[in-house]
């Protein structure tokens, strides 16, 4: 399942534990209701309810079992050792696109809580590889699909 290390923020930490409490104590249910409804429609040979709900217990637990593991290898960042003298793991980063001329921020996290939607970019992306180990002042290109980025690092903080 997953082998190596899981390093989130303590942010992320608990969106995964309240994701996890979720599917074991309402999500279970639910399903489990369905099933047994399901039953009460008769024969199983040719039930697509019961065949639907048996495919979402297994993907569920499956996703609890991906979880627990997830949780096992944790590491959570400790905000008292994040240093903001270069970018890493749990700072946030503010850049100016020297292409489109504007600015940008992100938050570098590991790959498990990586959302770009909400400007979490993983460590492991290729701009977030092309930010760790910067400093303020720094300008970098970033090989993307679509060619080259260039952004000049404005300020790290946390």
């Amino acid at each position: 399942m997953i082998s190596k290390e899981v390093v989130l923020t303590y942010e992320g930490l608990k969106k995964l534990e309240e994701e996890l409490d979720y599917l074991k104590r309402v999500k279970r249910r639910e399903v489990a209701e369905r099933i047994k409804q399901a039953l009460g429609f008769g024969d199983i040979s040719e039930n697509s309810e019961y065949d639907e709900a048996k495919n979402e217990q297994a993907q569920l637990e499956a996703r609890i079992a991906q979880l627990e593991s997830m949780l096992k290898k944790a590491k959570v960042l400790d905000d008292d050792e994040i240093s903001t003298d270069r970018v890493g793991l749990g700072t946030k980063v503010k850049l100016f696109d020297l292409e489109f001329k504007e600015e940008v921020e992100y938050s570098i996290v590991g790959s498990t809580e990586a959302d770009p939607s909400q400007s979490k970019i993983s460590n492991e992306s290729p701009v977030g590889k092309a930010l760790m180990g910067r400093k303020t002042g720094d300008i970098i290109d970033v090989i993307v699909p679509d060619g080259v980025i260039r952004f000049e690092i404005l300020d790290i903080y946390k």
